[in-house]
């Protein structure tokens, strides 16, 4: 079960986090992922991993904001044959409340968190159709969803990646194309060791136990969690599901009153 034997999968942010997870977890059911990264070092690195150990992979250096950047470089992709995955998980975090997120920083994550996600289907979806359809898989977030404090223009950028995979669900049913999104909450990765570390130097254990818990379950979601749950999702056991947003959330969303 699962297999993506004999596919194409794009990544961004692949070599990274939930990321590497999606791609390490794709490779090994026998894609082919192409890795988007905007750290050429970091994703040359997991590329080369990959194939060492009977896999296949291959980076490349894009800007996902850049919509030049990102259409070149997927159009190299298609020229050497179909597309069948798109994995839109490429974004940044920010804190901060509506009066006070800068113009510079909510631009950022507009830039990188929506126009980021629309460039990649703005250029896939052609090869997908071209392809006779495939399956998008947009990672969103529990605050899409819900209120969380002091992430104003995360939650905005979050919440329209939501609505994206509503709309694109819609638009393509006819070609065959699903698009679904996964909406985790706190997920360990380096990220949140390199926040702890840089904004409670010295706490970072305590502070570590506290985030954890603010998921029911108790603990924060392993990337695998995430990845396993992308390999299913962009299998073909999931073709009866488009449209869909999966709370990865350890009881956040509904428990956590």
């Amino acid at each position: 079960m699962f297999s993506l034997q004999n596919k194409v999968a794009i990544v961004t942010g692949g070599a990274s986090g939930i990321g590497l997870a999606i791609t390490q977890a794709f490779a090994k059911a026998g894609a082919t992922v192409h890795i988007l990264e905007l750290n050429e070092q970091l994703a040359r690195q997991v590329a080369e991993s990959i194939n060492s150990e009977g896999g296949r992979a291959e980076a490349h250096t894009v800007d996902v904001s850049d919509q030049a950047q990102v259409v070149d470089v997927i159009g190299q992709i298609a020229s050497a044959g179909a597309i069948n995955i798109l994995v839109n998980n490429a974004g940044v975090a920010h804190v901060g409340k509506a009066d006070t997120t800068s113009e510079a920083d909510f631009d950022r994550i507009f830039r990188i968190n929506v126009k980021g996600v629309y460039n990649c289907l703005y250029a896939t979806i052609p090869h997908l159709k071209a392809a006779g359809g495939g399956v998008i898989l947009n990672m969103a977030s529990v605050a899409s969803s819900v209120g969380i404090p002091d992430r104003f223009a995360y939650s905005m950028s979050k919440g329209a990646v939501l609505t994206m995979t509503l709309s694109v669900a819609k638009d393509y049913l006819a070609d065959n194309i699903r698009c679904n999104c996964i909406s985790p909450a706190r997920v360990h990765t380096p990220f949140v060791d390199g926040f702890l570390a840089k904004n409670y130097p010295g706490q970072e254990e305590e502070m570590f136990v506290k985030l954890s818990k603010t998921q029911p379950i108790g603990r924060m979601a392993q990337p695998k969690e995430v990845g396993a749950l992308a390999l299913y999702l962009c299998s073909d056991e999931a073709g009866f599901v488009t449209g869909c947003d999966y709370p990865l959330d350890g009881g956040f969303i509904r428990l956590n009153n």
